[in-house]
C-alpha cells in the first residue's frame, strides 16, 4: 500500500515554516534542501524538516494539510514540540 506525509519544514528554530504533501517523503525533502525547485522554500531558506505524519490515503493526508494551514502559528509550534522540542532535522533520521 503506498504512503502519503503530511510535512512541516522550518527555517530554523521558531523561524518560517512551510506545511506540504507528499507522497515520497525523502525525494521531496531532497528537493526542498537542494532548492531545486523556485517558491517559497527556496526564496526564504526553508528546508529544515521539523513534522511529519504519514498515512495511506491522500485524500486524509490533504485534509489535514488544508487544517494545519489554518491554524494558528502557536499551534503548529506546539504540534512540533511535542514530539521534536530541540526542533532537529528529520530528514537525517528518515535517511539513515
Amino acid at each position: 500500500m503506498k504512503s502519503y506525509y503530511l510535512y512541516i519544514l522550518a527555517s530554523e528554530k521558531n523561524g518560517t515554516l512551510y506545511i506540504g504533501v507528499t507522497s515520497n517523503l525523502i525525494k521531496r525533502i531532497q528537493e526542498h534542501k537542494t532548492k531545486i525547485i523556485d517558491g517559497f522554500t527556496k526564496e526564504y531558506g526553508i528546508s529544515k524538516l521539523v513534522h511529519y505524519e504519514q498515512t495511506e490515503n491522500i485524500h486524509s493526508a490533504i485534509a489535514r494539510e488544508k487544517a494545519l494551514k489554518k491554524w494558528n502559528r502557536a499551534w503548529k509550534i506546539k504540534l512540533i514540540e511535542q514530539n521534536n522540542p530541540n526542533w532537529d532535522d528529520l530528514y537525517f533520521k528518515i535517511i539513515a
